[in-house]
């Protein structure tokens, strides 16, 4: 859940420089103690010729921040970014910007070359041409003025009249458009790869507001998703060529699969590291565990945190998700489900969420498929310590085994129907 991860530090740079002159793109690593932090500064013109500058943290995910520019010169340049209370200031000098970077009470030494952040290594991701048929698609959810805009994805060798499977693909939190991208990651993408080439559909569209897609983004609940994603589910049941119509979610996106699941939208769910406890025990729980992963003591409790958001300019979505309990919808879903976690996850942690799925569920369906994976995180990578700071690192995407475990419990699903 990308709202829900717990930001270490967030930053900038810029860089391509020519002479002694600050332009272009610059980048650096911020030791920033348990994890180094590269950071990307981009110093461009706008428009009217008013000079600008963004800051990317591949890292955390993070592209596009807009810096505020107090000063810059041939040598010289200071900004800040006020959202998150950070300021930088440095004095160029041999093709090197040095200077100092705050945030909060932190004050560290940082340096900026000319450069951009190279192209991550992701060696799952498909490449074109494809062995398989992909279809531009929309849909539509009236109620709220939203047409949603995705990519249908044929299985290998898909022929008309083939009853072929299919997943509606939804994201978790967070505007995400219909790859999932997340930390340089494309999930979705190479999930979708992954089931074509294993017999099964696949609908992955942009979030409301997001990409491709029209509506508003800002102010919708996880509520106001389910609805999107029924309306993605009616789509694909009316255009009469497939078999059972499942969805599959990750994090915030399984409880959307739950919701669906407990009406019976779908003739079968996946839910990807979904939450299976009330929200506000579910991030508290999560601040915890990351107190705990950077060696801190786990301090947070469910009155503390709710007084803190109750603090802060309040947000439609996360007021909802608080207080949703997914038991509610867990314990009415009878069609087959099947969840998953990491046993690294530190943002749905299995030990309490997937213990209270098997729950919930233990007179559930027969073809149910409740399972932990060992040593993998919330994005499913495998993973040293679990903690987001890794996300961005690991090369892999998705681990194959979840992707393998998903594709055959969704063509049991078809061959004993």
């Amino acid at each position: 859940m990308k709202q829900l991860i717990i930001a270490i530090l967030m930053i900038t740079s810029v860089g391509t420089a020519h002479a002694q002159e600050i332009t272009g793109s610059w980048k650096g690593n911020l030791d920033a103690g348990p994890q180094q932090l590269e950071m990307i500064f981009n110093f461009s013109k706008s428009q009217d010729g008013n000079n600008q500058c963004t800051i990317d943290v591949p890292a955390q995910g993070a592209q596009g921040i807009p810096a505020q520019l107090l000063h810059l010169s041939a040598d010289s340049v200071s900004l800040q970014v006020p959202a998150i209370g950070m300021s930088y200031a440095g004095k160029l000098t041999n093709q090197t910007i040095r200077g100092t970077f705050r945030q909060g009470p932190v004050t560290l030494p940082f340096e900026l070359k000319p450069g951009k952040a190279a192209a991550p290594v992701r060696p799952q991701e498909p490449k074109a041409p494809y062995p398989y048929a992909t279809e531009e698609v929309t849909f539509s959810n009236p109620a709220a003025n939203a047409t949603l805009a995705g990519t249908l994805t044929l299985p290998v060798g898909y022929k008309a009249g083939k009853r072929v499977p299919v997943v509606l693909m939804v994201t978790g939190s967070g505007p995400q458009t219909r790859t999932e991208g997340v930390f340089g990651h494309k999930p979705f993408l190479v999930l979708a790869d992954y089931l074509a080439r294993n017999g099964i559909a696949s609908l992955r569209y942009d979030d409301r507001g997001v990409g491709q897609s029209t509506g508003t983004f800002t102010g919708t609940t996880s509520q106001g998703f389910a609805d999107d994603a029924k309306a993605g589910l009616n789509y694909l049941r009316q255009r009469r060529q497939f078999g059972p119509v499942g969805v599959l979610g990750h994090s915030e996106g399984g409880l959307i699969a739950f919701m669906l699941g407990a009406e019976r939208a779908a003739d079968f769910i996946v839910s990807m590291a979904g939450p299976g406890i009330k929200g506000d025990t579910l991030l508290a729980e999560q601040v915890n565990a990351n107190l705990q992963l950077y060696g801190r003591p786990a301090t947070q409790s469910v009155q503390n945190l709710r007084s803190e958001l109750a603090s802060k300019p309040q947000d439609a979505w996360m007021n909802y998700f608080i207080d949703c309990d997914p038991a509610v919808y867990i314990s009415r879903v009878s069609i087959p489900l099947m969840a998953v976690n990491g046993s690294k996850d530190h943002q749905v942690l299995p030990g309490s969420n997937l213990k209270a799925i098997r729950e919930l569920q233990q007179s559930g369906n027969k073809l149910n498929l409740i399972k932990e994976y060992e040593g993998l995180n919330h994005l499913f990578q495998h993973c040293t310590t679990g903690g987001a700071d890794e996300y961005y690192k690991i090369e892999e995407t998705m681990a194959t085994e979840v992707m393998a475990d998903i594709a055959a419990w969704v063509n049991e699903i078809k061959d004993k129907r």
